[in-house]
């Protein structure tokens, strides 16, 4: 598995130019989220979709 900062630089080196950098930031955070949903789901770390329905009802 590739470290962070070795798939922001290649995220980063991969993209068409002109590029700004909300784009770049943007794109970092949804490969952050990925990871970190990712690593919550490896661990089980997870909710049944009864419990979200549950959750979604509530608000």
């Amino acid at each position: 598995m590739q470290s962070v900062k070795e798939e922001a630089i290649k995220m980063i080196s991969s993209m068409p130019e002109p590029v700004d950098i909300d784009e770049i930031m943007y794109r970092l955070y949804v490969i952050d989220k990925i990871r970190k949903s990712r690593d919550a789901a490896q661990k089980g770390d997870t909710i049944t979709i009864d419990a979200l329905k549950k959750e979604i009802e509530q608000w």
